[in-house]
């Protein structure tokens, strides 16, 4: 990696990241280069990604500066219906009901997709290996012990504990969240009722631990033995949690990887809205997601507008350079030009 690792530490263990970074004139004053400022909030699936692209910009643009706070998606989503920030953040697609409140219009800008892994703390236990139906059982409530039959069946010869499970989830809405229920809810009837597809579901877990944001939940994990979580990949691998494998829709148990996550992501069908819910792909790692950056149709002056654009092309050109070093997937260049064409011909003063 080309930056120190005491940033990529902070990006891992604090849950609100502010990135203020130069990123160059857009607006030219008589005589005069004014300076722009954006400020965006949202997931923190992408936080590291995001904080190294605002290193990287602020080496082509020195005149704006960009502040991101990571306070989840849920809060990115409220604060781009509220008009508050200049763009959002939010690893679960807006809804029909929320693009309608946004009063000067949005637009899902894809930027990176990833895995969600489920990590676990089981001392001696290094290759857990959860089915499709052991899976949705255990964070449904159904499995609440490690020695339970079916963890057995799926993981013979393993010498797993008889000890009560620790369910590590998130304390605020989250795209994370919604990307891993939205998985279980396509594999399993009874947990979509109980639990359902959500930012914020209400778990019906016994011994349930909260933590905000990924770096909550990842924290929570690492000092809790008989844990088990989800974190987006990323934040699995810097903190050096256990991951493990899932069973995919062809039968195979998968680790999470930027290459296993490429293949389940391959196929994905991107329509005119951008928006995706693929909860079960056919290949590779399964539970896989996007995330967006939601952008306004209209801004209240030019120099705003511009600036917006001015971001979302270095995001979608030069910065989807960097999202395989920073294992995330990039978005595929076609997709990846059609945003740029709904963007450059739409947001407007």
């Amino acid at each position: 990696m080309s930056f120190s690792t005491t940033i990529l530490q902070r990006a891992f263990t604090t849950s609100v990241l502010t990135t203020a970074v130069a990123l160059g004139s857009i607006y030219t004053a008589p005589g005069k280069a004014q300076a722009q400022t954006l400020n965006g909030a949202g997931a923190t699936f992408p936080a590291p990604l995001y904080e190294r692209y605002a290193r990287e910009v602020r080496k082509k643009f020195p005149d704006m500066r960009i502040n991101y706070q990571a306070i989840g998606s849920g809060g990115g989503i409220r604060q781009t219906i509220a008009g508050t920030v200049d763009f959002g953040g939010s690893d679960a697609a807006m809804t029909d009901g929320d693009i309608a409140k946004v009063k000067n219009g949005v637009i899902l800008v894809p930027t990176a997709g990833g895995a969600v892994s489920v990590v676990y703390n089981l001392p001696g236990v290094n290759n857990l290996r959860l089915s499709r139906t052991t899976l949705p059982g255990i964070f449904s409530g159904q499995i609440t012990n490690w020695n339970d039959p079916k963890i057995k069946a799926d993981n013979p010869g393993v010498n797993l504990p008889n000890q009560a499970i620790r369910f590590a989830v998130r304390a605020d809405g989250s795209g994370t969240t919604f990307i891993f229920t939205n998985h279980l809810s396509a594999i399993s009837s009874y947990f979509k009722g109980r639990v359902g597809t959500g930012t914020a579901p209400k778990w019906t877990l016994p011994n349930v631990l909260k933590g905000k944001g990924n770096p909550g939940v990842a924290a929570l994990v690492a000092r809790t033995p008989g844990s088990i979580g989800y974190v987006e990949y990323s934040y699995a691998s810097q903190n050096k949690l256990k991951s493990a494998q899932l069973q995919n829709k062809s039968g195979e148990f998968v680790a999470p990887s930027l290459q296993s996550a490429n293949a389940a992501l391959a196929s994905v069908n991107f329509p005119d809205n951008y928006r995706v819910f693929e909860g079960d792909p056919a290949q590779g790692y399964p539970i896989v997601g996007l995330t967006w950056m939601m952008v306004y149709r209209q801004y209240p002056n030019a120099a705003k507008a511009n600036a917006v654009k001015k971001w979302i092309n270095w995001v979608l050109t030069d910065g989807q350079k960097l999202n395989d070093e920073m294992n995330y997937t990039a978005i595929p260049p076609a997709v990846a030009n059609r945003v740029l064409q709904t963007v450059n011909s739409t947001v407007k003063p």
